[in-house]
């Protein structure tokens, strides 16, 4: 027997660990040998059957299939806020402006407790009064009232000196004035569907379309349905915030796609949905106007012309911040000419130093304070009840 050339034997080895078997072998064998005989490799390969495969057994389970991919699911609804019921919120202010101790209620109350009053002490209320923005007019009206009740009566028990002032500061709030707010829907004569339209109006900073937005949850909590108007388009932010306000509800806001559209436009588009949906109530927030700029002014006229044309506002509410005094007055004059104010809404009075104002803008245009917000919460905005005020700030 012919011993196999090493070159051989190292290239079988090499196709038995490579898993050939020994066909694999003899394949290797016979191309090196034909190699050999004709000086040049060959290109086709023997063929070489590839062993039969094992079939598997019957009860072989059959392959698994691909679980299908899970459909997306909808993305879940946003929980709407339950705004809190307006019934109890003054209540929640008295108790605040008691705990805070209002320095015009304690004030007037330690002077009017002395034993006697001299013409200093008289003095001191005026002061304490003037400081709190309730006007020289109703100032002067005030003293008159408690010198004569002091004389006559001779009170000196606090109580009794509280439940005197208690009864003028009432009376000088006109707690006669209607304060309610205007928010039933009404039919036309042709049987159209008008919904009530308010318009929100005021100078930049004193919260307005932040009102806005609490006074939405307000008419939400009463059972009203509410669509709102973002007017204010020289100030994309107001906007967006109105929109944000109106989310947390699952009220709808007209807006506009761009900056600078004219206001007038989007309060009728607002009030023309809110009649083409049958919404009780729309709100249109207004951008804030400066008093002293006539053509800002005239732009507001406008507003109420042209959302007019669909449904006249049966409320124009003015925001005016509680702490400005003098100047908040001054506002409402040229607002209450421009708009026909129907109302005020006086923001900041959970501090009472300025909160003579109430008296000031009622008895200067004859039109109530309607609402009054209480803080920074969402639901601190709140219908103003004189007895339930006058009781917060003298704890």
């Amino acid at each position: 027997m012919n011993e196999l050339p090493w070159i051989e034997i190292i290239s079988a080895l090499a196709v038995l660990v490579g898993g050939g078997g020994l066909t694999g072998v003899l394949v290797a064998r016979h191309r090196r040998r034909t190699q050999d005989q004709d000086g040049a490799p060959t290109t086709a390969e023997p063929t070489v059957e590839a062993p039969t495969a094992t079939a598997e057994p019957a009860t072989a389970e059959p392959a698994t299939a691909e679980p299908a991919a899970p459909e997306q699911a909808e993305p879940a609804a946003p929980v709407l806020e339950r705004p809190a019921p307006t019934a109890g919120r003054l209540v929640r202010l008295r108790d605040r402006l008691a705990r805070s101790g209002s320095p015009l209620g304690a004030r007037l109350l330690s002077v009017l407790s002395r034993d006697s009053l001299t013409e200093n002490d008289w003095d001191e209320i005026e002061e304490e009064l003037l400081l709190a923005d309730v006007g020289a007019g109703p100032t002067t009206e005030l003293l008159d009232a408690l010198r004569t009740k002091v004389r006559v009566l001779g009170v000196r028990e606090p109580a009794a000196v509280r439940d005197l002032l208690r009864s003028e500061l009432v009376a000088l709030l006109q707690p006669e004035l209607d304060r309610t707010l205007h928010t039933e829907p009404r039919t036309a004569e042709d049987g159209t569907h008008l919904p009530a339209v308010t318009l929100v109006v005021g100078v930049n900073g004193t919260g307005k379309t932040t009102t806005v937005g609490k006074l939405a949850r307000v008419l939400v909590a009463d059972g009203r349905s509410v669509v709102l108007g973002a007017a204010d388009t020289f100030r994309a932010a107001a906007a967006d915030q109105l929109t944000t306000w109106g989310n947390r509800v699952g009220v709808e806001t007209v807006r506009s796609d761009r900056d600078g559209a004219d206001p007038a436009s989007v309060a009728f588009e607002a009030v023309a949905r809110g009649r083409d949906e049958k919404t009780d109530v729309v709100l249109v927030d207004t951008a804030g106007r400066l008093q002293n700029k006539a053509g800002l002014m005239d732009e507001l006229g406008k507003i109420v012309r042209v959302a007019s044309k669909v449904a006249a506002p049966s409320e124009v509410l003015l925001v005016l911040d509680a702490t400005t005094g003098q100047n908040g007055l001054s506002q409402a004059r040229v607002f209450a000419e421009v708009a026909g104010v129907t109302g005020i809404v006086l923001t900041k009075l959970d501090g009472t130093a300025k909160g003579g104002i109430v008296v000031q803008v009622q008895r200067e245009l004859g039109v109530p304070v309607k609402l009054i917000g209480l803080g920074e919460g969402p639901d601190d905005l709140a219908p103003f009840d004189v007895e339930e005020f006058v009781d917060g700030i003298l704890g």
